[in-house]
């Protein structure tokens, strides 16, 4: 079954009452134009979920920029925006998923398979003349959202380790390639990459900002044996979420993320980086 949903069908659900939209919308080093996009026109009884406060907890010394938010109180956040088990989630933003798969994937780790991207996200719904408001409706009836958290989706920075090298084990890196090679030396503590990762930088599974189908995904990946043990990682484990739908998409079925990720790497002070292809402490 795909993880995606086109505006057209999605369409088709709205006013469901076992149905939500989730909008995820955000823009880097502007954490409140997500909320003031939203609250200009959004979905028709779409709800928002902020990366910051709802899909991140606090930052640490290690666990890289976006580590996940307590399980506890992310199942209660659901559970006020009416979300149980039966609810279908249909999440979307208007960057190519980039922050919506965010969502999706915390909800997969939390063991809530009835979740879906919007595959042209908001800019698609509103070229397609579908219904926006900027009415805030207020949550939905309360439920009850129970997690089962599903850890094998998720590695930590020890599992990362432990598997460089490996046959089999494929470790991809979704940033821009300039950032992978390290070319780009403006953004993170330590310029380049974990060593043995290979570069498949995110944007090109949504190109125009529609996230491809499962065709288009599976030829972005098509050098890797469907049975490959996949970790992915990016940045700060935001930006991987859309490789790793686009695998999950593609027929891959054992892709976990790294949420630590690249700044989480790089706050270890013995852990090796490379560039091109040296590597060093």
């Amino acid at each position: 079954m795909s993880n995606l949903i086109n505006v057209e069908e999605a369409a088709l659900l709205l006013g469901h009452s076992n149905v939500v939209f989730a909008d995820v919308r955000f823009v880097l080093g502007q954490p409140e134009a997500g909320r003031c996009f939203f609250e200009a026109g959004h979905i028709q009884g779409a709800l928002f979920f902020d990366l910051y406060e709802d899909l991140s907890g606090p930052k640490k010394e290690h666990g890289g920029g976006r580590p996940l938010p307590s399980v506890e109180e992310f199942a209660r956040k659901l559970g006020e925006a009416g979300i149980d088990a039966e609810t279908e989630v249909i999440v979307y933003d208007d960057q190519g998923g980039s922050i919506a798969a965010r969502l999706w994937w915390t909800l997969k780790y939390l063991g809530h398979d009835r979740v879906k991207l919007l595959a042209e996200g908001f800019t698609g719904w509103l070229d397609a003349g579908h219904p926006v408001t900027n009415e805030l409706s207020g949550p939905k009836v309360a439920k009850r959202f129970i997690p089962r958290v599903r850890e094998e989706l998720f590695v930590d920075i020890e599992q990362v380790k432990a598997g460089i090298g490996r046959k089999g084990r494929v470790l991809i890196d979704a940033r821009k390639p300039a950032h992978f090679t390290g070319e780009d030396t403006s953004k993170y503590a330590k310029a380049g990459h974990i060593p043995s990762a290979i570069n498949r930088f995110w944007e090109d599974g949504s190109p125009g900002g529609v996230f491809q189908d499962a065709a288009a995904q599976r030829a972005r990946f098509k050098d890797l044996p469907l049975d490959s043990e996949i970790i992915v990682y990016c940045g700060a484990g935001v930006t991987a979420t859309p490789n790793v739908l686009a695998l999950t998409e593609a027929g891959y079925g054992n892709v976990r993320l790294y949420v630590g990720s690249w700044s989480d790497w790089v706050s270890y002070k013995g852990n090796l980086v490379a560039v091109g292809d040296e590597e060093k402490a």
